[in-house]
């Protein structure tokens, strides 16, 4: 059975920009993984640090189990995702328990430093899936055949210095909506902390806004996540793009993306 993985910062970051992807993967046959890098210790100004790290791995679950996906612990806490031999060994065991051939994560540059770190970690670890001396933490071992991975929109659909981001191809996510929300849903500790924090009054209209919009880019769909292919070169046999494969019509190419990479 093909597996894939969302590999995100922080609890409820793959139900923004990955759960509808994961989703119809979960319907075409796939085996899907779930993992968030950080506990989201600091995402309250309700409760303290341990307190709000508990009721949200508890809401990380019950969304993984929403989504149908197996969840995999957090590593770190927030704002401590960073680029470290330590922490990339331990994304790698993740990877390497998955055996993953599809990797979803992070744009490559994002508003936020949690957000770039983790897929900087990301990529690497995978890169690393096939690497019989690089150890990972717990060891695992590594396995043959291609990984490829792609990358989410950012947020605001915008790079840190305010370029707009184009996405390489459209994932219709029209008919798994209702089910991405509910996992979202499953996170009901953000509902305040992102009103106070953040000003995105309800982080169910947020999602759906978003959602609403880069489907109004793909010029087709009603609703759709975006993602940017990564080079294939090191991670890939083949310029493959398993996505498109498993997906068929819920998958748009973005031709003006791909015509400027020439």
């Amino acid at each position: 059975m093909p597996s894939a993985i969302a590999i995100t910062a922080h609890p409820d970051d793959i139900e923004f920009i990955a759960a509808g992807t994961l989703l119809l993967l979960k319907q075409a046959g796939w085996d899907i993984h779930y993992f968030n890098l950080s506990r989201g210790n600091c995402g309250s100004v309700q409760y303290d640090n341990e307190t709000t790290a508990r009721v949200r791995l508890e809401e990380a679950k019950e969304a993984a189990r929403l989504l149908g996906a197996h969840f995999h612990e957090p590593i770190a806490n927030d704002m401590e995702i960073m680029y470290t031999p330590e922490l990339m060994r331990k994304v790698t065991a993740v990877i390497r328990e998955s055996k993953a051939s599809v990797v979803l994560t992070h744009a490559p540059a994002d508003y936020m430093e949690d957000h770039t770190n983790t897929c900087r970690l990301a990529v690497s670890a995978a890169f690393c899936h096939g690497m019989p001396n690089w150890a990972s933490d717990p060891p695992r071992a590594p396995y043959d055949g291609n990984v490829t991975v792609y990358h989410a929109m950012p947020h605001g659909l915008r790079t840190p210095l305010r370029q707009r981001v184009h996405a390489g191809a459209y994932v219709n996510t029209t008919g798994v909506h209702a089910r991405k929300r509910e996992a979202l849903a499953a996170h009901i500790s953000q509902k305040h902390w992102l009103d106070v924090s953040q000003g995105m009054d309800s982080y169910l209209v947020s999602m759906d806004d978003l959602s609403h919009e880069v489907g109004r880019l793909s010029g087709q769909f009603e609703y759709a996540e975006g993602w940017r292919r990564h080079l294939h070169l090191g991670f890939s046999a083949t310029d493959s793009d398993p996505l498109k494969e498993a997906l068929g019509a819920d998958y748009l190419i973005n031709a003006a993306f791909e015509a400027d990479l020439g």
